[in-house]
């Protein structure tokens, strides 16, 4: 588990700082410093214990915000007004293991320039700040595009910055409860975890013909119809899986049916 993972990570670092501390090595460092000498000992053995990416940018900035926070002598409000902000932000991603990723401007256009010309219905599932969504609605007016975000505020902020797009909806709630099969064209930027079950609602729900595309992460098992590299600085990649042909034993064992949408 990733909290495990996190938590070993943290008492390894802890205990190994004790023990080099005992040395002599780290007398005369401040507070801060060997916080931030923490911090990067637990990103390391995060690392190593093979945890995603982002739990690094975590544990380097842990111990040193605790430190500073407390250096700063902040009235008591500030803190609550941090947390209420990340609740609001991150909301159940303690539980679902999705951060918060944005899809960038180079991404949509590529995306755009794939996607077939005929009219589409598309859904952003975890559409965060609706980046996504507002982006592609501009590129293309004929579709409808939609979004679902379950963090109260990506999804307020998205609805704000969306309200002249008159092609793009935005939705809040909880994107497992929301039902696929109107979709020709299914888009997620999670992470690895829900990838499995995302594509087996996908094949339960989504016609034969439509489009799973999945910003960076694969689905395991799975070969993926086509590879999208997207020539941007994170050197993304859009892994898209065509559902029903290549994938019929897996249609037909999640028990859907439907008619094909996009050629």
């Amino acid at each position: 588990m990733p909290l495990l993972k996190a938590l070993l990570a943290q008492l390894g670092s802890l205990a190994l700082l004790w023990a080099i501390g005992r040395s002599g090595i780290l007398a005369g460092l401040s507070p801060l410093a060997l916080s931030i000498s923490q911090g990067f000992i637990a990103a390391t053995l995060s690392a190593g214990l093979g945890a995603p990416r982002w739990w690094s940018g975590i544990h380097l900035a842990f111990l040193p915000g605790i430190v500073l926070a407390m250096q700063s002598k902040l009235p008591p409000w500030v803190y609550l007004t941090a947390f209420v902000l990340l609740a609001a932000t991150y909301w159940t991603s303690f539980r679902t293991q999705v951060p918060l990723f944005l899809s960038n401007r180079i991404t949509v256009h590529r995306l755009a320039a794939f996607l077939p010309d005929t009219p589409t219905r598309f859904l952003d599932v975890g559409s965060g700040t609706g980046s996504m969504v507002r982006r592609l609605a501009r590129l293309r007016p004929d579709w409808q595009i939609d979004g679902i975000e379950n963090a109260p505020a990506p999804f307020f902020l998205s609805k704000l910055l969306a309200r002249a797009q008159v092609n793009a909806a935005l939705l809040r709630g909880d994107f497992w409860r929301y039902s696929l099969e109107p979709y020709d064209v299914v888009y997620a930027f999670l992470s690895p975890v829900p990838m499995p079950a995302l594509w087996a609602k996908a094949a339960r729900e989504m016609a034969p013909g439509s489009l799973l595309i999945s910003n960076s992460f694969e689905i395991p098992g799975m070969e993926p119809e086509r590879v999208i590299h997207i020539d941007d600085p994170r050197r993304t990649q859009l892994y898209c899986y065509r559902i029903g042909s290549g994938q019929a034993k897996q249609r037909k064992a999640a028990g859907s049916g439907g008619k094909s949408r996009l050629g």
